[in-house]
């Protein structure tokens, strides 16, 4: 038997046969507080804005330096990290949410409140960059995806219910309770990680793979791409949705419908977490085909509440696994020597998407209306299809 071989048996019998449940929903928990700290001064900019003494479009842009830390930090931070060991360096990160947000917490002043939002984003880059890698080490090659999907479920639970909840406690403990609130749980996820989450070593020098090396491998540049251009259009829609209601006269009911979206969120993630592990290209294209065909409908019948709902749970059920399906791909493409690179890239990507999804949306709304959405959106997700159709051998591969 080669060493080669040795090393594969060795790891095979090391490896549980089952999902670790608690040490997966511990990185779950990780994203949640990600996307939470990301995304809550969205429902509490007019406390914010009172706290500090600011305008509403200055508090914005806590969200813009938290999103600009991240797409900065996330390459540089897994090329320097990759030879150290994993557990102590997620207990790292999730510290470095703790002191940020607590910093957030009891700032009075509006610049250093930007700074420790900067750093929070350095946190979550880091933190996207490796939970992927973190999490299909845990288990046998034949539960990677499902154990990504368990990973993974906290981002969708965040995107529905973070927001509402966290300007609900805004009303009740004051916008800076929230922020404490948000320290809390990172001391409990800190224990909660000692406690379940096994620790992996880093990758030896030798072994680690440029970003450089990463990015010419088969298969990533038609995923990035697809990751690019399906992000793009979920995010103008997803940033603009409230303008986008008006004529259908639900521009009231925003809460409502992001509901509807999440729960089928939710649903998706169990439907991609039961068949990714054989499913994965169809799961890909079967997705992008049916938000295309959303954006049609919404595109013929905007002004129709019932048909809006409807989309919306199509929508919902399209995107809820999207993260993990093409951060299952990049892993698969980039093999174990490069996971942990590939998903920083990843991140920046995705991010660039999140950011340029605002930008377009914005500038449409001003010069063309909600009504150029659809269309915007139809020719986005058919380059994201074709170009995930045509990755037949690397990438999106037919064996899947």
């Amino acid at each position: 038997m080669s060493q080669l071989s040795t090393t594969s048996a060795v790891k095979s019998t090391s490896i549980p046969a089952r999902l670790p449940w608690l040490a997966l929903l511990a990185l779950a928990m990780t994203g949640f507080i990600c996307i939470c700290t990301e995304t809550i001064p969205a429902g509490l900019l007019p406390y914010i804005s009172q706290g500090l003494n600011i305008t509403n479009g200055m508090a914005g842009q806590l969200v813009t330096s938290y999103a600009i830390g991240s797409i900065v930090a996330a390459i540089p931070f897994a090329m320097f990290t990759g030879g150290v060991r994993r557990r102590p360096l997620l207990l790292v990160i999730i510290t470095g949410f703790f002191i940020f947000n607590t910093i957030t917490a009891l700032s009075s002043s509006y610049a250093l409140t930007l700074i420790a939002r900067f750093f929070a984003g350095v946190a979550a880059g880091a933190a996207w960059g490796m939970i992927a890698g973190y999490a299909r080490r845990m288990v046998p090659d034949a539960l990677r995806g499902r154990a990504l999907a368990v990973a993974m479920v906290g981002t969708p639970i965040a995107l529905t219910f973070g927001v509402p909840i966290g300007t609900l406690l805004g009303d009740l403990i004051g916008w800076r309770g929230v922020f404490g609130l948000m320290s809390l749980l990172t001391l409990v996820l800190i224990v909660w990680v000692l406690w379940k989450v096994p620790d992996y070593p880093g990758q030896p020098a030798g072994q680690r793979m440029t970003v450089g090396q990463v990015f010419v491998l088969p298969g990533i540049r038609p995923i990035l791409m697809v990751v690019l251009f399906w992000m793009l259009a979920h995010n103008i829609l997803y940033t603009y949705i409230a303008p986008f209601l008006e004529p259908s006269g639900l521009g009231e009911r925003v809460d409502l419908v992001l509901l509807v979206f999440g729960l089928a969120a939710l649903v998706s993630i169990w439907i991609v977490g039961l068949l990714i592990d054989r499913k994965l290209r169809i799961l890909v294209l079967l997705s992008l085909l049916g938000f295309a065909l959303v954006s049609v409908a919404l595109w013929a019948g905007a002004t129709t509440a019932s048909v809006v709902y409807a989309s919306v749970a199509l929508w919902g059920l399209t995107f809820g696994g999207a993260a993990t399906l093409l951060q299952t791909a990049l892993a698969d493409a980039s093999g174990e020597e490069g996971v942990d690179i590939v998903m920083p890239i990843n991140t920046t990507v995705w991010n660039l998407a999140i950011a340029g999804g605002g930008i377009a949306g914005g500038i449409l709304l001003e010069l063309v209306g909600v009504q150029a959405f659809p269309g915007v959106l139809v020719i986005l997700l058919l380059l994201a299809l074709i170009i995930a159709w045509s990755a037949k051998s690397y990438g999106f591969p037919r064996k899947q």
